[in-house]
């Protein structure tokens, strides 16, 4: 029988760097980048395993994928090609040993005891390395597959509260229970083994909302925020922060999202993002995007809407790490400053990014008293 390990072990929560990282998007197609360019990601076995070594080789933390059903149609057809994030962090597992292994994973889609069996599974397989990113749920299409309707915002997260409460109990507790919720009626509840994590395995959730912000403070051990600048996202981890400290008693990371494009000179990174996102972007596909987060979104946000695609294109809504690698480090070094923990990042050529974040990046890092490896 495998000896449970301390939560502290997991790459993530033991690191001693000061800015973490995490690769996010390897396994839909396209990746984070809503672009017609060859080098996108194109969602294979192979090119997830060599990403995932490479990031390994390259000291980055962890590896986080989108939970995705269907794509955004388009000439891209965004993400429209995508594995399923726990099957997909099983066989990573396999092939790894040191850097964290996220499923992204969309609450309403699977019931609790059998989601807390397939956690607990992968845990062991990585020998203690999962995490697990939960989504309360967004895309109303997506959901409607499953046959269910979106609850209203807020419901959301009292089932996501709920789900996550059960797991819990699940991964803790060594004999049968009764589970009498609102949302779940479990009777003798029960699940071995354990996750190999002492108590369950690291949680992130992307909790921007209030309501999901006190979710995030209550449940999780890192927050992954979305925001318009690096100050806002700033403001954003401070609040959950405070909130988890003040609040529920507990300790939070915060990460930003943030795309690269690093070439020896500006104007050559600034050219590069021009050229996919504006020459070969998909401007049908992110519509369709923004028409699910915001209905009739080009009338309601006006002026706004072309700012808000591009950046979508870009970099699925991640703030721009443009520029030379002094650039690049600078605002990396911004969002530290800002008091975030880490970095998700993506590019549009992952294993070429994961090379040259190895190369030049990983060394300027270091010397910022950033990265200790």
């Amino acid at each position: 029988m495998n000896e449970r390990v301390t939560r502290e072990t997991n790459p993530l929560l033991g690191s001693k760097n000061k800015l973490k990282l995490g690769v996010f998007g390897v396994n839909v197609s396209s990746g984070c980048t809503m672009t017609d360019l060859p080098n996108t990601l194109k969602a294979e076995w192979s090119e997830s395993v060599a990403i995932a070594q490479a990031a390994e080789r390259a000291g980055i933390e962890a590896i986080i994928p989108v939970a995705r059903w269907k794509g955004m149609g388009g000439k891209v057809n965004f993400n429209h090609r995508n594995f399923d994030p726990f099957t997909w962090a099983a066989g990573l597992s396999a092939v790894t040993s040191k850097i964290g292994i996220f499923a992204t994973f969309h609450v309403p889609t699977v019931h609790p005891v059998r989601a807390a069996k397939e956690v607990a599974t992968i845990d062991h397989i990585s020998g203690g390395r999962f995490c697990l990113n939960l989504v309360a749920g967004w895309n109303d299409k997506e959901i409607a597959m499953f046959g269910a309707e979106q609850l209203p915002h807020d419901e959301r997260y009292e089932l996501a509260d709920e789900w996550i409460t059960l797991c819990k109990e699940l991964w803790t507790r060594d004999q049968e229970f009764d589970f009498d919720g609102e949302y779940f009626k479990v009777p003798g509840a029960y699940s071995a083994p354990q996750p190999l994590q002492s108590q369950y395995p690291v949680l992130m959730s992307a909790g921007n909302s209030e309501r999901g912000q006190h979710f995030a403070a209550k449940h999780t051990d890192l927050n992954f925020v979305v925001a318009p600048d690096i100050p806002t996202a700033g403001e954003i981890a401070k609040n959950v922060k405070a909130l988890a400290r003040d609040t529920y008693g507990r300790d939070i990371q915060v990460f930003g999202q943030g795309y690269i494009v690093c070439r020896d000179t500006e104007e050559e990174a600034i050219a590069y993002r021009d050229h996919y996102v504006n020459e070969m972007g998909d401007w049908e596909g992110v519509g369709n995007l923004l028409d699910v987060l915001v209905p009739n979104s080009q009338s309601a946000l006006g002026d706004g809407w072309r700012g808000m695609a591009s950046n979508l294109i870009a970099g699925y809504g991640a703030l721009p790490l443009v520029g030379t690698p002094e650039q690049v480090v600078a605002g990396m070094q911004a969002f530290s400053d800002a008091g975030l923990d880490g970095i998700s990042i993506s590019w549009v050529d992952y294993l070429g990014g994961v090379e040259q974040y190895d190369k030049v990046l990983r060394p300027m890092l270091i010397d910022a008293g950033l990265r200790e490896s």
